[in-house]
C-alpha cells in the first residue's frame, strides 16, 4: 500500500550546488527504482540551525514529498545515514494527517450547508408574518 511521506534533510552548508543536485537525483532514482514516486522536491536554501549539529551552525534544507511503501523510506533513510554530507534528516508520514484534514473540511462544509438552509426559511417566515400584523386593528388615541 502506497503512503505519502515528507522527507526533510539538511546537508552541510559548504556543499556545492552540483553535488546537491547529484545527491537529490540519486535519492530520486532510489525512490523510483523501489517503485515509489517523488511528488515534489523543494530546495529551501541555506538557513541557520537552532543548535550546533556536527559543528555546523547553518545547513542547506531540502524537502522531498514521496509516495511509496515503507521499504522505500527504509532504503532512503539508510542511504542518508551513510551519506557524509547529510547532517540531519527526518521522515514524517503525512497521508493520515491529510485524510484527517479532508474529513474535517467535509464536516465543516456539511455544517455550512445545513446552517444555510434554516437561514433561508427564517427569511421567508417574517415576510409571511407581516400581512397578518397589518390586519390587526390598533387602538384609537
Amino acid at each position: 500500500m502506497n503512503r505519502t511521506y515528507e522527507l526533510m534533510f539538511i546537508v552541510r552548508p559548504d556543499m556545492a550546488d552540483e553535488d546537491l543536485d547529484k545527491l537529490v537525483s540519486h535519492l530520486e532514482t532510489t525512490v523510483t527504482s523501489a517503485s515509489g514516486t517523488v511528488k515534489n522536491v523543494d530546495r529551501m536554501g541555506k538557513r541557520r540551525l537552532a543548535y550546533v549539529v556536527r559543528k555546523f551552525r547553518e545547513g542547506i534544507y531540502v524537502l522531498m514529498t514521496i509516495e511509496g511503501a515503507g521499504t522505500v523510506i527504509h532504503e532512503l533513510e539508510r542511504r542518508l545515514r551513510v551519506t557524509e554530507q547529510v547532517i540531519k534528516f527526518l521522515t514524517v508520514r503525512i497521508d493520515e494527517e491529510q485524510k484527517r484534514l479532508d474529513k474535517i473540511k467535509a464536516l465543516r462544509d456539511s455544517k455550512k450547508k445545513a446552517s444555510a438552509q434554516p437561514a433561508v426559511v427564517a427569511e421567508e417566515a417574517p415576510a409571511a408574518a407581516e400581512p397578518a400584523t397589518a390586519d390587526v386593528p390598533t387602538a384609537a388615541v
